[in-house]
């Protein structure tokens, strides 16, 4: 089964290896997954509401121009982009990270919350859980303030994590999504597990490909 991913922002070739590497290491058996980056006409970061909007412009017609020898396709981001009204031909499913790992948590009935790198992504963010009809399972989302740079750098942005999601579970959640798609989230003792959204969609993938 071949993926094919896309980036939301357009990245340097050093990322993208980086991110591929990641992909390479979570896909499940029997799922290939490639990443493509987006395109240069692409924001460089997603900070402003702008800038989210002009990513999902982007992914769609990169989803459109996928061209054939995929099995499915999905956008590189916890936001999900251009997933509502994905263009891409109708021979090929377009899933949302962020739509399958929530939708999977409420269907156990598990509150949530989420931690993501600025506010421009957490007001995303909380319209897209509102888009999906899951707002009686969210608790919320915490901003950890964190430049471009520390989605790279594991240590870094698993470092500030303990504060959100202590906050996160005094609200309720019992689990916290790491709201970045190319975060590796690493064991720690912390009120609320943190789920990789990216790991679990793959996954998700997985056995839904398998029926």
């Amino acid at each position: 089964m071949r993926a094919l991913a896309v980036t939301p922002i357009h990245l340097p070739p050093e990322e993208i290896r980086r991110r591929q590497d990641r992909y390479d290491r979570l896909a499940p058996p029997g799922l290939e997954i490639e990443l493509r980056d987006v395109g240069p006409a692409a924001p460089a970061t997603l900070d402003t509401g702008e800038s989210v909007r002009a990513s999902e412009r982007e992914v769609a017609a990169a989803l459109a121009a996928a061209g054939a020898g995929w099995d499915l396709a999905f956008p590189d981001c916890v936001l999900d982009p251009a997933v509502p009204d994905a263009v891409a031909e109708p021979s090929l499913p377009v899933h949302g990270l962020l739509k399958l790992s929530a939708t999977h948590l409420a269907a156990k009935g598990v509150r949530f919350g989420a931690v993501v790198r600025n506010e421009a992504i957490a007001e995303e963010f909380a319209k897209r859980i509102a888009a999906y009809r899951l707002t009686e399972y969210f608790v919320g989302v915490r901003v950890l303030d964190l430049p471009f740079s520390a989605i790279a750098e594991t240590e870094t942005w698993n470092a500030a994590l303990g504060t959100a999601v202590g906050e996160l579970a005094a609200s309720g959640a019992t689990a916290v999504l790491n709201g970045c798609s190319a975060v590796d989230v690493e064991p720690a003792d912390l009120p609320a597990r943190i789920v990789d959204p990216t790991e679990l969609a793959m996954r998700l993938l997985a056995v839904e490909e398998q029926r």
